[in-house]
């Protein structure tokens, strides 16, 4: 019988012991159970900055979907928050009731924002004041992009690396951002007051308000935000307040549960938690020797140690404190510091450089010889050897001028291969040489691919040229070019033209044959699944083989999944237009069904939100409306305004013409979702120029078709494709540009990238002027699609298999559903074959990180 561990916590340190626990051969020893607050796998805390400022999409940002939970044989409870642990009984209780067996206990709760006592943050029982935003979690992050749109001034309250963060990616949403900081200078607990102010003025320069030594006494503003007082009795105007004042351990579990708790969760340098031999605690939320930590490089080695002893890899394996040293992008300026900021003793040595036109400042601190402190900011060639001296306590040159410049000191080259192998070389992800050097030995020689498994260089980014380095000095400079970056899906080594040769040549016309066929060795890889799917059917129609497990949960239940594991319904409403009779039976439908949430989508149809997968079949046929598809990579919807027929500026018929065009082209696969529009003149009500492929009439009963564009979080105006003298023209350009779009574009690859990649010259002289002789093949092809089309909810209303619709555990287990806990000896069932860029839609609405989708239909 496996032994029964629970890890309290699914953020970045116990996701990282669990994955250090499996690499040591923990998943043959436990059944694991993972607790965490937050609905998702486990993302990269230290990205949401790079979300918040646009520059990083969501999906980027997880480090373990929801399918390697699965995977790893781990039982995932997300969403769901341990409130105390019953160490007499060995049980951890949940807020929704249910209890949790353990031998062996993870404590990893992390760490949450320090909200400081200021009058008017909160409202009584009612959470924050509106406008007010702390900056820690994912969801903080949603919240903030969203209310910033609406809003003019933001003022962020902190002026450490996470409010300097904040106030950088605020910029991208609002438009004046005011930072206060009630020390006399910024990143007081990291540079002293020189490089503060030298960093002052570089972020003054990006356009941020700095107020440095004032304390912040009140919020203002009876309903919503107004502006903040200060305590030298200044008021600042602003209508969003951001708290980004510090961080403070997670430790009320472990306190209530009686266990020994200080400034955190009190641990040995086993990471056993005081007196209790079964119990541990790893992360932010730890105190050891006194010391507790914020940033994740001590993390990752407190989950080796504990990793090592649960395991009994190292029974004898020890923690004895990290050495604090960091290097990362703060509001965009280069920063790295390492142990003391300045002397602390009349015989350390210093050395300082600064250089505040350029915003350049250097300083060392050299004791006995020793390097125990240095501060760079700018400029930060020489990181690598410092951090690898002190760390190491390497021999310091005699010029100490060499450890700023290079005037004799190893170049950054020779750092790098001088570099210890235990040396860190990705702070963010906890990766030492070793394991890069590692990797290229096992015959990966290409710098992305070695980030790809190391996970180096997909944090904050600062260490890819040392990476690079790396992998360049380790493969003795025969670095390769990453083939893979051409490949259409990840599983099957070939480009989209040779894949669709081969699957023609062999006739594959299912997923298994393809990978039995053309993937290396035959294995199967969960993350193609999906885009060969939608290939597939692209390309056999009515003649594919559909294999449940090769589809995302979305496409095999035809609905939209939530975070809660409930579904959402999308009846198609042809343009937009609907009958009362449609109106009455969709209000009908909820009532009987008790729908928690009927919503207007951005594509003028109505959603029916909250609806539990059992339910679905009875819903389709107690609707009796065809499927809207607003779950699928695939023709979604024709928004239209009222045109000629009834607007006194139409100039033509765009109602009639979005009908015939979705009545067409419905349910059409595609690598992304497609929507359109088509407006009745050029004022655009039915914002053609921002769609996948929009319509817009102008004068003398003439249409122009525009294809490209976008209006989420990648905003583009479409390029013109042509301009036609009738709607029928319009209806034949448009299945011809949506099949050549079909056949060339990669997988996820939406029409604003495939258009500018292409080129609309390129685009317009095959599909308008048929340059290449392909129009008639194109035209033949997408009329065998339509002729294929079969609406999925009325040929699904009953179900493929016994169990298609059998309600079961969801891997987002919400609250209010009991879930019965599973004995040590269970196996959990296998998840979705998601991954990571799956589910509905891009990061536009926060559902590519993890498959599921989070939010209704929007018009991104």
């Amino acid at each position: 019988m496996k032994r029964r561990l629970v890890v309290v916590g699914n953020g970045m340190a116990g996701a990282r012991t669990v994955e250090e626990i499996l690499a040591r051969g923990g998943g043959d020893r436990f059944v694991i159970t993972v607790f965490g607050d937050e609905p998702y796998g486990n993302y990269n805390r230290i990205m949401l900055s790079n979300v918040l400022a646009g520059v990083e999409d969501e999906s980027g940002i997880f480090l373990n979907d929801m399918a390697w939970y699965a995977d790893n044989g781990i039982i995932l409870h997300s969403g769901r928050r341990v409130t105390r642990v019953d160490r007499y009984a060995r049980r951890v209780y949940a807020d929704d009731g249910t209890s949790t067996p353990y031998d062996k206990l993870i404590i990893a709760t992390g760490s949450s924002a320090y909200i400081p006592p200021i009058p008017g943050i909160r409202r009584p029982g009612r959470g924050f004041h509106q406008g007010v935003f702390a900056f820690r979690t994912l969801d903080d992050t949603r919240a903030m992009m969203r209310y910033t749109r609406e809003h003019e001034r933001a003022v962020v309250i902190g002026g450490g690396l996470l409010g300097l963060e904040a106030a950088r990616g605020l910029q991208n949403h609002i438009g004046h951002v005011t930072l206060v900081h009630a020390a006399g200078h910024l990143m007081n607990a990291q540079l002293d007051p020189q490089a503060g102010a030298i960093l002052r003025r570089s972020v003054e320069r990006l356009g941020i308000e700095v107020v440095t030594g004032a304390r912040t006494t009140e919020i203002l503003g009876k309903h919503a935000v107004t502006g903040i007082k200060l305590d030298d009795r200044r008021q600042i105007p602003c209508d969003v307040v951001v708290i980004a004042a510090g961080i403070r351990a997670n430790a009320e579990v472990a306190e209530v549960s009686g266990l020994v708790v200080e400034r955190g969760v009190v641990v040995d340098d086993q990471m056993r938690c005081l007196d209790e031999p079964d119990i541990y605690a790893v992360g932010e939320c730890v105190q050891h020797r006194g010391q507790t930590y914020g940033l994740v490089a001590p993390l990752w080695d407190q989950a080796r140690v504990l990793a090592d002893h649960i395991t009994g890899k190292d029974p004898h394996a020890a923690y004895h404190g990290s050495r604090v040293a960091t290097k990362l992008k703060v509001a965009g300026v280069d920063v790295a510091a390492m142990g003391v900021k300045e002397p602390e003793r009349e015989d350390d040595e210093t050395l300082v450089f600064s250089e505040r036109k350029k915003g350049v400042y250097k300083s060392i601190i050299v004791r006995d010889g020793r390097l125990v402190g240095a501060t760079l900011l700018g400029d930060v060639r020489k990181v690598a050897f410092l951090m690898q001296a002190f760390d190491r306590g390497l021999p310091l040159p005699e010029e100490r001028m060499e450890l700023l410049f290079d005037l004799g000191a190893p170049s950054a080259e020779v750092s790098a291969a001088e570099l210890a192998d235990d040396a860190q070389v990705c702070n963010c992800n906890g990766v030492t040489k070793g394991m890069i050097t590692a990797c290229v030995g096992d015959g990966c020689k290409t710098v992305t691919g070695v980030m790809d498994k190391t996970r180096a260089g997909r944090g904050c980014g600062t260490c890819k040229g040392l990476v690079a380095q790396i992998v360049e000095w380790a493969a003795g400079g025969a670095v390769e070019e990453d083939p893979a970056a051409s490949w259409y899906v990840p599983g099957v080594p070939m480009p989209k033209p040779e894949l669709m040769r081969a699957i023609r040549e062999h006739e594959l016309k299912s997923v298994s044959a393809v990978f039995a066929t053309l993937a290396p060795g035959g294995e199967e890889d969960a993350k193609s699944k999906m885009g060969l799917a939608s290939l597939l059917k692209m390309m056999w129609d009515d003649e594919y083989v559909d294999e449940r497990d090769a589809r995302f949960i979305n496409d095999r239940v035809h609905a939209n999944i939530q975070r809660d594991g409930t579904f959402s319904v999308v009846p198609q409403m042809k343009g937009g237009v609907t009958t009362p009779a449609q109106l009455r039976r969709i209000a009908e439908v909820a009532e009987k069904h008790g729908v928690p949430m009927v919503k207007l989508t951005g594509g003028q149809r109505i959603d029916l939100l909250g609806i539990p997968k059992e339910n679905l079949p009875e819903i389709w046929a107690d609707l009796d409306m065809p499927s809207g598809y607003a779950y699928g990579k695939s023709f979604r919807t024709v928004k239209t305004c009222v045109g000629s027929e009834f607007c006194r500026f139409g100039v033509g018929d765009s109602t009639a013409l979005g009908i015939a065009i979705e009545e067409r082209y419905q349910g059409i696969e595609g690598p992304g979702k497609m929507k359109l529009a088509v407006t009745g003149c050029p004022r655009n009500c039915a914002e053609a120029y921002v769609k996948d492929l929009g319509v817009v009439a102008i004068d003398g009963g003439r249409w122009e078709i525009y294809v490209g564009g976008a209006a989420g979080a990648h905003v583009r105006k479409g390029d013109l494709l042509a301009t036609v003298d009738s709607a029928d023209e319009v209806i034949t350009l448009t299945g011809r540009f949506l099949q050549y779009y079909r056949e060339n574009a990669g997988w996820l690859e939406r029409t604003y990238a495939f258009v500018p990649r292409v080129g609309i010259e390129r685009i317009r002289r095959i599909v308008v002027e048929d340059s290449d002789g392909i129009a008639a093949e194109l035209d033949a092809a997408m009329a065998r699609s339509v002729a294929a089309y079969r609406d999925p909810w009325r040929e699904r209303a009953a179900p493929v298999t016994p169990g298609q619709f059998r309600a079961s555990l969801p891997l987002i287990a919400p609250a209010r559903i009991p879930v019965r806990e599973p004995g040590p000896a269970r196996t959990p069932e296998p998840a979705v074959p998601a991954n990571g860029s799956a589910g509905n839609g891009s990061a536009a609405n926060g559902s590519a990180m993890t498959g599921f989708s989070s939010s209704p239909e929007r018009d991104a």
